[in-house]
């Protein structure tokens, strides 16, 4: 009878079970239901999608959104580098005077921005046809990236060639550049790499060196593609002609100098204090040295030394008058003669010797 009651007892529970189970599933049933409706009803437009990605239409701002602001936010702006403002303020300047020497005519230059960008962004934004010139600074021993647009280019062409002023330089599509436009593009490409050299100077001295010249972006690759650089546009207008001129240096590029370009103003120390230096310098005076007096120098074999025994003698060139020689380590210092002086040896200085 007790085996009977158990078994009925097992029973009743396991259907109390199962009910609570059937019991909880509908409950689960009616609340997803009408949540997978309004998600189902509820879709991104194109818009919503482009905003959440980072891709507007018309931001040509430079302002970012969505994920491509979070991908770029690891990168450094350059207005951590304020000198560096300074330099290509330095550059419009001295770029002005040049460029009117060089085309003899009413130049103005101006910078329009100056942006942090990733190298492969920036090959893939250059709008062709252009002139792409490679350039090595030598110091810093890497590369530099100047680019001429065809407005530029062919601006530059008809004024050295003496076009007529107030008319706009002919441009002619779907042909490749000519050896003669190649060469003059060249010849402006050397002073802007001159003015850009003495802008640095004041900071460091750098030599910036011509390198080649291409026309296809893939050809002109200097960094790799997901490494940053500051873009910095110039304006060139010649009156009525003109075009722009960009300047790109990869961080690489600039990381010899680049504590000189953290300072705020030319000429600023970081990290230094004068007190410190010189309580420092007057510390060293009375820092303690030891000072070896040598009597003579023997050389000997190696075979001589092992027949060493106690009792050896070793003779030495040397008498009473012989002078000796003081050394700070390795480092010869001194020559004097050898005496005694209360009761101490002493040696008396007589010359200074130049160590190596």
């Amino acid at each position: 009878m007790m085996m009977v009651d158990d078994e009925s007892d097992l029973t009743e529970d396991g259907e109390e079970d199962d009910a609570l189970a059937a019991e909880w599933a509908a409950m689960a049933d009616e609340d997803s239901e009408p949540a997978m409706g309004a998600a189902a009803a509820r879709v991104l437009n194109q818009d919503e999608i482009d905003s959440l990605l980072g891709f507007q239409e018309g931001a040509d701002d430079g302002s970012q959104s969505g994920i491509e602001a979070i991908i770029d936010s690891g990168m450094v702006s350059y207005e951590r580098l304020p000198m560096l403002e300074v330099v290509y303020d330095r550059l419009v300047r001295m770029m002005s005077t040049s460029m009117r020497n060089f085309t003899s005519d009413n130049v103005e230059v101006s910078l329009d921005n100056i942006t942090s960008i990733r190298f492969g962004d920036y090959l893939n934004s250059i709008p062709l046809p252009a002139m792409l010139a490679v350039f090595k600074a030598e110091e810093w021993d890497n590369y530099g990236l100047i680019t001429v647009d065809s407005s530029l280019i062919y601006s530059i062409v008809d004024v050295l060639l003496g076009g007529r002023r107030g008319t706009a330089a002919m441009r002619i599509e779907g042909r490749p550049y000519t050896t003669i436009e190649r060469n003059l593009v060249e010849r402006m490409i050397a002073v802007v790499l001159a003015d850009l050299s003495a802008a640095f100077d004041p900071l460091s001295s750098v030599s910036m060196r011509f390198d080649r010249l291409e026309t296809n972006p893939r050809f002109a690759t200097i960094a790799r593609p997901a490494n940053a650089a500051i873009l910095a546009r110039f304006r060139i207008d010649m009156e009525d002609r003109g075009g722009r001129l960009e300047l790109l240096l990869p961080y690489a590029t600039l990381e010899p100098v680049r504590e000189l370009l953290l300072q705020m103003f030319m000429g600023e120390k970081f990290g230094r204090d004068s007190i410190w230096e010189n309580h420092l310098a007057t510390e060293l005076w009375f820092t303690e040295v030891p000072i070896e007096v040598v009597l003579d120098e023997v050389s000997s074999t190696l075979g001589d030394v092992l027949d060493w025994e106690p009792g050896t003698f070793l003779p030495l060139q040397v008498n009473a008058d012989s002078p000796v020689e003081l050394r700070c380590g390795n480092v010869p210092m001194f020559k004097g003669a050898m005496g005694r002086r209360g009761g101490n040896i002493a040696v008396r200085i007589d010359s200074k010797m130049e160590g190596e």
